[in-house]
């Protein structure tokens, strides 16, 4: 037998699920947000550079900083408070 594969996005059939196929608009791109705003974290699966953890789908985190032309965003993950890296265009305001 062979050891099941468990990648990156595994289980992921129905939450990377796109309703419309394609890119996304280009405004989605240049969003801008400030330090210390809400975002909500929506992922778009045509994207995959950028994308965080797909267990973060839907999760409301804030705005910690900015590297490069992407962002930290600062979530409680069960008990811990865990800063991660995400492109604009999987990020929605609240």
């Amino acid at each position: 037998m062979v050891s099941r594969s468990r990648g990156y996005r595994s289980k992921t059939r129905h939450k990377l699920k796109k309703s419309v196929r394609g890119m996304p608009p280009v405004n989605r791109f240049l969003q801008e947000f400030e330090i210390g705003e809400k975002v909500s974290i929506i992922l778009d699966s045509s994207i995959t550079k950028g994308m965080p953890h797909p267990r973060f789908h839907g999760r409301v985190g804030t705005v910690t900083g900015k590297r490069g032309r992407a962002y930290l965003i600062k979530l409680k993950d069960i008990k811990k408070e865990k800063i991660f890296i995400s492109l604009p265009v999987h990020l929605r305001r609240v």
